[in-house]
């Protein structure tokens, strides 16, 4: 966190509110100048604390609504078994984000798809042709209770 000062973090945690921040406000209530403020997000977004500007889409209402993590324990753990992994699941829709953890499994999957038939199709069709899985466990999600995409920084 080395080069960031206060201003810095009360703009990226204005962003991580709302990314499309009316910067006339946000000049006043920071009380500097638009220039500086967009000099600031320029630097932080080339320095790559910002990396990237997104829209949040609810998954109920696109029709997504059951999410299911998964552990996924592979057979082989040298590079190119764990490379070749992680390259066949990027291709993969339905898993929006992959973890690499320690522990028990190896790695932790999150994924959306419209219903149990969805993910019976997702498992049999997509999951099961990536090479090297030796043991995966699901967990379905019956309410979200918390999500957040914003940090708290401290200075």
């Amino acid at each position: 966190m080395a080069g960031l000062d206060k201003t810095d973090i009360e703009i990226l945690q204005a962003l991580q509110k709302n990314a499309k921040v009316n910067m006339k406000e946000l000049s006043e209530e920071l009380h500097i100048s638009k220039t500086p403020i967009y000099e600031r997000i320029k630097r932080l977004k080339k320095d790559g604390y910002i990396k990237n500007y997104v829209a949040i889409i609810d998954n109920k209402k696109v029709g997504l609504p059951l999410v299911v993590f998964c552990n996924v324990s592979l057979a082989v753990h040298n590079e190119e078994h764990i490379q070749q992994f992680l390259e066949d699941i990027k291709h993969i829709d339905e898993i929006m984000e992959c973890y690499s953890i320690g522990g028990i499994h190896d790695f932790f999957l999150k994924v959306v798809v419209r219903d149990l038939e969805s993910y019976d199709e997702f498992v049999m069709k997509k999951i099961t042709k990536v090479k090297g899985i030796v043991k995966m466990q699901s967990s379905f999600v019956l309410n979200e209770l918390k999500h957040t995409t914003a940090f708290h920084i401290h200075l």
